[in-house]
């Protein structure tokens, strides 16, 4: 596993390294492992540019998403194929880009459950979903299914509107019982997205979703949910509330969805809010930066070296260099905030605003699992004195996040090509050093 985002200062990291304070004499390289596991609704984001006349065609109405069946969607696709009309097709899926993003960010395993078709034909949007997920995503525990996973048409019209026609396919279908207890129990997190509750009758990835959720809680194993739309979330805030205070520990969310979940429209007033129901939340904040509230040990706070910070909570960020923690592990649980604007001041050019949210999340994610490796690995550090959620700070996570995000808004895809560069072109060095 590549150690969690850049440091100036040497850390006792990969365990491979010895460690000046290591005094145990039987010390021994790396022996353990651990991944992260994901559900998610399997789906390839098809865009292309296309007439008013071939949306008038499909019954589609310019500008805005509509939900197609599969002969159209089908039929669509043999159209955008033969008048070589599509522009890109990217993997997508929310917790299919988080896992990709933490693979490749960390060069480690994770495993996806969903569904995959069957037969799978050379070209096919279903071969487009296995080419752009990194060889370190395991899809070895996918369910076979006997049709199409789900599209997402993006079509672009002449004057620039986009128009969006959504086929599910059989992406709903997962079953229970394609759910490996095995596998949850090893892993360092289970990853949902709000989208997998809401499936309609007869649809079983919900099930299969709460089948989840009950063997990681009994593994002791974090659950980690992404809201996904404020749309769904607006809905009902008090369910995803009751729903987050029963199984979630980690809340990844932006303004938009924690406004609808706690009607808060300042994003640390929601992140106080929410963190009466679970241990952690990170939360985009578009130009704004991103945000983390968490809890910590009080005989364990450490107190920030930056200008102070306030907001609806006066001088939030006075504990930021402290370490996350579940509350259920704190005697003395204490309430840590920690704010950072965008790297960079942002990208000279946005070329993608989709999955800037799933890369910062993938970075948490890499904080939280390199905290299990080294706690399974170099047992006797004095760095597990605390039982910590994550292996670094909140300050060093919203950095290490916040650089991810930036990575993601810079280029088209969702999904990270590579990691990050190991020595930064930028000469803004003082952003690591922090």
């Amino acid at each position: 596993m590549k150690f969690p985002g850049q440091r100036k200062s040497k850390h006792y990291f990969p365990v491979t390294s010895r460690s000046s304070l290591d005094f145990d004499v039987h010390y021994k390289a790396a022996t353990y492992s651990t991944h992260i596991v994901g559900i998610d609704q399997v789906l390839v984001d098809i865009e292309a540019k296309v007439d008013d006349d071939f949306i008038a065609k499909y019954e589609l109405k310019v500008g805005n998403s509509l939900l197609i069946d599969n002969d159209k969607a089908q039929q669509l696709y043999d159209e955008l194929t033969e008048r070589n009309l599509i522009l890109s097709e990217f993997a997508g899926g929310t917790i299919g880009n988080t896992l990709h993003n933490y693979s490749t960010l960390a060069d480690d395993r994770s495993v996806l459950f969903g569904v995959m078709s069957e037969n799978i034909k050379v070209g096919s949007y279903a071969y487009r979903y296995l080419c752009n997920t990194s060889s370190r995503v395991d899809l070895n525990f996918l369910q076979p299914v006997a049709g199409a996973i789900g599209r997402c048409f993006t079509l672009i019209s002449a004057c620039g509107e986009r128009t969006f026609a959504i086929s599910k396919g059989y992406m709903d279908k997962l079953e229970p019982q394609y759910i490996n207890e095995a596998v949850i129990a090893s892993a360092s997190a289970l990853v949902i997205t709000a989208y997998l509750m809401r499936a309609d009758e007869g649809d079983q990835i919900s099930e299969a979703t709460m089948n989840a959720i009950r063997l990681a809680q009994k593994a002791d194993v974090p659950v980690v949910l992404t809201l996904g739309t404020r749309f769904l979330i607006e809905q009902d805030p008090s369910w995803w509330l009751a729903f987050i205070e029963e199984h979630v520990s980690v809340v990844a969310m932006n303004e938009e969805e924690a406004a609808a979940l706690t009607g808060h429209v300042e994003p640390l007033g929601a992140i106080e809010q929410v963190l009466n129901h679970c241990d952690l939340v990170l939360c985009t904040s578009g130009k704004a930066g991103l945000y983390m509230g968490g809890y910590t040990e009080n005989m364990a706070k450490r107190e920030t070296s930056q200008p102070l910070l306030s907001g609806v909570v006066s001088d939030f960020n006075r504990y930021e260099f402290s370490r996350p923690m579940s509350r259920d592990a704190c005697e003395q649980p204490m309430k840590v905030y920690s704010h950072i604007s965008p790297y960079m001041g942002g990208p000279e050019k946005i070329r993608n605003t989709n999955g800037a949210g799933d890369g910062a999340l993938a970075a948490l994610l890499h904080d939280m699992a390199a905290n299990n490796y080294h706690k399974m690995n170099v047992r006797n550090s004095s760095k597990h004195k605390y039982d910590g959620l994550c292996y670094s700070s909140f300050s060093q996570i919203c950095k290490y996040a916040n650089r991810v995000a930036y990575a993601v808004l810079e280029q088209h895809s969702p999904r990270l090509s590579r990691g990050l560069p190991e020595r930064e072109d930028s000469l803004e060095e003082a952003y690591w050093e922090r």
